[in-house]
């Protein structure tokens, strides 16, 4: 099969496609035509060499990933060759004590799809049975691909780590993103004010057009003084970030007293500088997250399919044309979700 493969850590020139061996499902697995697969800023990572992946190489990236059941291996029941599926973006093991207790994003195995294992930028995906979903029906491949990871994380994020509620008031850091334009959908359903920032006029305006209340510029000035302004001076009751240091002071200052800052990743670096004093007087909480259950992906997966959620899709790209999907994202060109079309 046709893959596009990480032979050695680099630049955009070290994403190769190749021929490679079609894997073969095992017991309990499942074999995937793979039809779409979405782009994440996690592959860029494992293209260059993050620490906290130690990569085999070669290797094929891609979390998220929806196809056609191609074959089943033995003790596969209830999903059949021809089936439209979408796979699992998070893989745990179902044994350990976080998994039996409903946290399998905390499972001491937990590997994500596209790096722990084999992803989508391939002709062919192979994964467990137990990972295999049916797509519903009028979802395309390319939405069903378009949603797992980002809509998963900001799912997780806002209505389990910050508990957000209706009437609350939410900053979304980076709208454009695909996780960003996730949490501005999954903010407005939950019934939400919702403020998001980027940091070119034309997402702003994008942002405005899938829910957001309020568009503002986070490229110049202060954003956090635009949000105390347009809240009466309160600031909001969460944050949802995900940029890091290049963000960091300026959403702490967006919180009113005793609000919630929730974050998932540090795209502008991983080091951050806090006033413990700032925290404390105003009783901030700080709330990491990684991904999301299975059980969170189940209700996305059927608010996705009725159509309550709806992925934001940027652009599509054909397989060999990973690079240039990756450079891509790398420019910020990008509005929600880049796929990738084998």
């Amino acid at each position: 099969m046709k893959a596009v493969v990480i032979a050695e850590h680099g630049g955009l020139d070290k994403l190769e496609m190749r021929e490679v061996d079609t894997p073969r499902p095992s017991r309990g697995e499942v074999l995937v035509r793979v039809k779409a697969c979405s782009v994440n800023h996690l592959d860029i990572w494992l293209r260059q060499g993050i620490p906290a992946y130690r990569l085999s190489l070669p290797h094929v990236c891609g979390s998220d990933v929806a196809g056609v059941v191609e074959e089943v291996g033995e003790e596969v029941e209830g999903i059949s060759v021809g089936e439209r599926v979408v796979l699992s973006p998070g893989v745990s093991c179902y044994r350990c004590r976080p998994c039996m207790e409903g946290k399998d994003n905390l499972c001491e195995d937990y590997r994500i799809r596209g790096a722990g294992t084999w992803g989508g930028y391939a002709e062919y995906a192979v994964a467990r049975a137990v990972d295999v979903h049916p797509i519903p029906d009028g979802l395309s491949f390319e939405e069903a691909a378009a949603f797992p990871l980002t809509f998963l994380t900001a799912w997780h994020m806002l209505m389990t780590r910050a508990c957000l509620r209706a009437g609350e008031d939410v900053l979304v850091i980076g709208a454009g993103s695909g996780v960003g334009s996730a949490a501005v959908k999954i903010a407005k359903l939950a019934g939400a004010r919702v403020f998001a920032t980027a940091g070119r006029e034309d997402k702003r305006r994008k942002a405005l057009e899938i829910g957001a209340d309020e568009a503002i510029d986070h490229s110049s000035g202060d954003f956090s003084e635009v949000v105390r302004e347009l809240t009466g001076g309160r600031g909001v009751d969460v944050v949802f970030e995900h940029v890091g240091p290049a963000t960091w002071e300026r959403s702490l200052r967006s919180l009113k007293k005793g609000g919630r800052l929730v974050t998932c990743g540090a795209t502008t670096g991983p080091e951050v500088s806090i006033d413990l004093r700032f925290v404390f007087s105003r009783e901030f909480s700080i709330l990491g997250s990684i991904m999301g259950t299975r059980k969170e992906f189940l209700t996305i997966l059927d608010l996705v399919g009725r159509g309550a959620l709806r992925p934001v899709i940027d652009s599509t790209f054909p397989l060999e044309e990973a690079a240039r999907a990756q450079e891509r994202m790398l420019k910020r060109e990008s509005f929600g979700k880049i796929l990738l079309l084998p």
